[in-house]
């Protein structure tokens, strides 16, 4: 079992928006850096049939959380399967965040008071990315933008079979709770209604739903895992893929209840802000599945 070094960092996948989502975002949250932008080279335009020039990734962080978006292409879209929990402290900032996100976007829950706050809504932005947007306390969930789970269909019922398989691949990890469905709730009673949990100091949440949705997880949010060596890049690949998990490509992969996850070595991260080494490492990384050290210092040497 390995400790966790690095934050888990959310990507966030859009067909040429990037850097027009990420200038977006900080107009609605402020307190916005954007860390560095990767830009198409002529090798990797030509590969990935981009504009020469044109936005590849941008770092950035919100609030001192890190986010990566990238410029993907049209294979995956966002969807409520995955969305982020976003606490506001006060009523004046949930309206404005509420207010900003809506505009253009497509209302899920009406903005309104709940059980569980006096201001709550669920949406889509313009965008396609889905946002919870809560009054409450920041020391309750411990970070301000939480990727929050939501398993329908044949994944109902899974959710703490899928806690406890997270739990025990990432360490230290904790659970916060789980609250149930009961009897006057509109779905199975007994069932997760909310759940919150920790994987190193990255909080999750994670939700299940047995009523009609007409959604699902799609890689459109996927989350990177940073390595600094080959064996840890080993370990979280296993781990993640074992059961119904699935290789993709490029260091990509499924799990076993459908989410996406990045596992890749920090070199890779550093190497790719470098526009002589991007295009070397895009060459060398491209053809693989689990990404190995070695080869891709190989590449960037030559």
């Amino acid at each position: 079992m390995r400790q966790l070094k690095n934050p888990i960092v959310p990507c966030l996948w859009f067909e040429q928006e990037a850097e027009e989502a990420v200038n977006f975002y900080a107009e609605v949250f402020g307190n916005t850096k954007i860390t560095s932008l990767s830009r198409y080279g002529k090798e990797g335009a030509e590969q990935h049939k981009k504009q020469q020039g044109s936005a590849m990734s941008v770092s950035f962080t919100l609030h001192g959380q890190e986010f990566l978006a990238l410029n993907g292409g049209p294979m995956y879209h966002h969807s409520p399967g995955i969305s982020f929990f976003v606490t506001c402290e006060t009523p004046q900032e949930a309206d404005k965040v509420w207010k900003a996100l809506a505009e253009g976007g497509t209302v899920l829950m009406p903005y309104d008071q709940y059980p569980w706050s006096e201001k709550y809504g669920w949406l889509n932005d313009r965008f396609g990315l889905s946002w919870q947007i809560s009054l409450g306390k920041l020391s309750d969930v411990k970070q301000k933008f939480v990727p929050s789970l939501m398993f329908v269909g044949k994944k109902f019922g899974k959710v703490e079979a899928a806690i406890n398989f997270y739990l025990e691949i990432f360490q230290p990890a904790s659970l916060e709770g789980i609250a149930r469905y009961e009897e006057q709730d509109p779905d199975e009673t007994g069932m997760v209604k909310h759940a919150q949990f920790y994987l190193g100091d990255n909080t999750f949440m994670m939700m299940e739903s047995s009523l009609v949705h007409q959604f699902d997880i799609t890689p459109a949010v996927s989350f990177i895992i940073s390595c600094e060596e080959q064996e840890e890049i080993d370990y979280y690949w296993d781990k993640l893929t074992r059961g119904e998990g699935d290789e993709v490509q490029c260091g990509w992969l499924y799990d076993q209840y459908g989410v996406s996850w990045q596992v890749v070595p920090r070199m890779l991260t550093e190497g790719m802000k470098d526009p002589e080494k991007a295009g070397k490492l895009m060459a060398a990384f491209m053809p693989m599945k689990k990404l190995d050290i070695k080869t891709l210092e190989k590449a960037i040497a030559q």
